[in-house]
């Protein structure tokens, strides 16, 4: 996946529309519809867009990997043989404890997220990381505490607004 998906651009109404869904995930096309104020098929039209574009995408909820037994999150920063980086990529989607492998420019090839039970079972994960082919060196560095976890909202909230500035 990339992180650039394509050329369609988001405006203050799908941003309302997107803003209204995280407030009520589960509300129907026409309670939408009544919330921002369009039709009920202005609606379902921009949604399926949304969705064709891959701006709305899944609708897997987070849940909280410490409430699966999993406390510790890490980063871990990747070299890779650059020639191998698609069968690290496979490598590390098979490790159910790596949740999330982004591709990054710099010294560091991946940065990978990944969630352990403890200080044993990451240092396990890590050495899995390590013995993927293609793997060259890995950097771990332990999550202490969260200060903004992710979010989408003020963007969002951003565009709808009357005059925002061009950035």
């Amino acid at each position: 996946m990339s992180i650039v998906r394509n050329n369609y651009s988001a405006d203050a109404i799908d941003a309302r529309l997107l803003l209204a869904l995280i407030e009520h995930p589960r509300a129907t096309t026409i309670a939408l519809a009544e919330q921002v104020g369009l039709s009920r098929n202005t609606v379902q039209a921009r949604l399926v867009k949304l969705e064709e574009q891959g701006i709305l995408a899944s609708f897997e909820r987070r849940v909280e990997p410490d409430t699966l037994g999993y406390p510790l999150t890490a980063f871990v920063n990747v070299q890779v043989a650059q020639r191998q980086l698609a069968d690290v990529g496979e490598a590390l989607a098979a490790i159910p404890e790596v949740l999330e492998v982004l591709g990054l420019s710099g010294q560091t090839d991946l940065l990978v997220r990944v969630v352990a039970a403890d200080a044993d079972d990451l240092y396990r994960i890590a050495g899995q990381i390590l013995a993927s082919p293609g793997v060259e060196r890995t950097n771990t560095a332990l999550v202490m505490r969260e200060l903004v976890g992710y979010r989408i909202t003020p963007l969002l909230r951003r565009m709808t607004e009357p005059r925002r500035a061009k950035r």
